[in-house]
């Protein structure tokens, strides 16, 4: 049984039936494992301001408004909309969603930028998981990546080939880590670790340069679960990676939880890692809203991060990779965020991350944006500019990392566009010390989008690039792009209904 029954299914609708195609959401979207929050009147409020742009802006071009949002100058009125609907924290204006030259030349000038994003899912053919087609929908309709509105997501959309176009052909993400998740129940990993392997095997030969990286996912307390290390540690995984929620896919079945400080259980592993020569070490964390407090009592005590000080202290040779930066309130209703950082100055279980480095006197502790920029930056901006501050702060801008979760809310790329346009506001920074993040080209945004994670997983970045340069996928894209690329736009899963609105207003 899954936390969204049929009945609460019937009452939402999937996001491929959402009405419009924005360049960013414009409404949050949910897998099964929780209800999705209404879109928001500060929400609305943004789809009617993009609409609008994208109406007036595709009329003067003589294009179809879908077609305007597709491109360059699409993604500024987007960002536009933003700034006017919430405040002016995104580097747009109205001159680049006007001028598709000048939306152009910028978008040219950061295409060579080196991102890697090491948080990355697709799902294998023989998958159960079908209501992940249904996400990708509803993320669509939403408005968060409007070419996932354009047709019907099925879960081949969720698989290698269209992984491979939205995170290669449709973004900038130059390197790329594919993930998993496990569960009590073998069909439902979404990759096995053999599948994960063999996907990086297939990607670097097809490209002729290391292009794909793999994880590999152990699960302290399953039966036979040492051995399953011991044989994907003979995979050469490029990181090894943990829920210490147990089965994050099948919460309400979860048996086997664990914590990261467990000495007689969990240290087990980080012996054989240790042996192996494994160097990074990434663990689930967070994505546990207030309401799952009551509904999974028995797995509130393993999804904070008071597990990872003590872990990081004893494993000093392992880099420590938090997933989600901890952040809670995913999966809730984004204001509670909000409230909480208004209230007390501090987001959960982010704050607690930020402050291990200092508690604990380690420096082995690095976090990562996947789902949280995403989820944060259309709904409930200055949390995320929060979030970011915190981290920096706490962690260190050469401990941020970059990971977008994608293929879950579609390509990348418009998430790429949030963190290059993102400034954290002046009040922020005077009032709590956040220094400012610069730049989309930058040290700090040029450190969290390539530079730390190809520190830690042993990349030479002039070296890498190179080698891109003269590799088949260099030649493919660059073949796509004048054919006119496509980009899908698309998310996917399910989405409160929405209301009628009227954005002539705006206009």
């Amino acid at each position: 049984m899954r936390f969204l029954t049929d009945e609460d299914k019937a009452r939402l609708t999937p996001a491929e039936n959402l009405p419009h195609f924005t360049p960013i959401p414009t409404q949050n979207i949910s897998s099964d494992e929780y209800f999705p929050t209404p879109q928001t009147a500060k929400q609305r409020e943004l789809e009617a301001r993009m609409l609008a742009i994208g109406d007036a802006e595709a009329k003067r071009h003589g294009v179809s408004r879908r077609k305007f949002f597709q491109s360059a100058a699409g993604m500024a009125a987007a960002y536009v909309a933003l700034n006017e609907t919430f405040e002016q924290m995104f580097e747009a204006s109205h001159a680049e969603a006007q001028t598709p030259e000048m939306a152009n030349a910028r978008a040219q000038g950061l295409k060579g930028q080196f991102i890697m994003d090491m948080h990355t899912h697709f799902l294998r053919d023989d998958t159960r998981l079908v209501s992940f087609a249904a996400m990708r929908n509803a993320v669509g309709k939403a408005g968060w990546n409007s070419e996932l509105a354009a047709k019907e997501q099925t879960l081949e959309d969720l698989k290698y080939d269209n992984y491979v176009k939205e995170m290669f052909l449709d973004s900038d993400s130059k390197l790329v880590a594919i993930s998993s998740a496990p569960s009590d129940i073998l069909e439902d990993w979404f990759l096995t670790n053999q599948q994960m392997a063999d996907a990086r095997a297939k990607v670097n030969q097809r490209f002729g340069s290391k292009r794909l990286f793999s994880h590999a996912i152990f699960t302290p307390g399953q039966p036979g679960w040492l051995d399953q290390v011991d044989a994907s540690l003979a995979l050469k995984p490029d990181a090894m990676k943990g829920y210490t929620i147990g089965d994050n896919t099948h919460k309400d079945i979860s048996r086997y939880p664990w914590r990261m400080d467990d000495e007689k259980t969990t240290y087990k592993a980080f012996e054989k890692f240790a042996k192996a020569g494994v160097k990074n070490v990434c663990v689930h964390k967070g994505l546990f809203p207030l309401a799952m407090d009551k509904l999974y009592p028995n797995l509130r005590p393993y999804v904070d991060v008071s597990d990872i000080g003590k872990a990081a202290k004893d494993w000093p040779q392992f880099n420590f990779h938090v997933f989600h930066s901890g952040f809670r309130h995913v999966g809730g209703d984004p204001a509670l965020g909000r409230e909480e950082w208004e209230k007390t100055h501090r987001l959960s279980w982010v704050s607690d991350l930020a402050e291990i480095p200092e508690k604990f006197g380690v420096n082995n502790v690095y976090c990562d944006t996947g789902q949280i920029f995403a989820m944060t930056v259309v709904s409930e901006p200055r949390v995320v500019a929060a979030m970011l501050g915190i981290l920096v702060k706490g962690l260190g801008a050469d401990h941020v990392c970059w990971g977008t979760d994608a293929v879950w809310t579609g390509s990348p790329q418009w998430q790429i566009e949030g963190l290059r346009r993102l400034e954290i506001p002046e009040d922020m920074q005077k009032q709590f010390g956040f220094k400012p993040l610069g730049a989309a080209d930058g040290p700090v945004k040029t450190a969290i989008f390539g530079g730390n994670n190809a520190r830690l997983y042993g990349i030479n970045q002039k070296r890498a690039e190179a080698e891109m340069r003269g590799d088949r996928l260099t030649a493919l894209k660059a073949e796509y792009e004048r054919q006119g690329p496509e980009p899908s736009n698309l998310r996917y899963g399910y989405a409160a209904p929405s209301q009628p609105i009227d954005y002539s207003v705006f206009a």
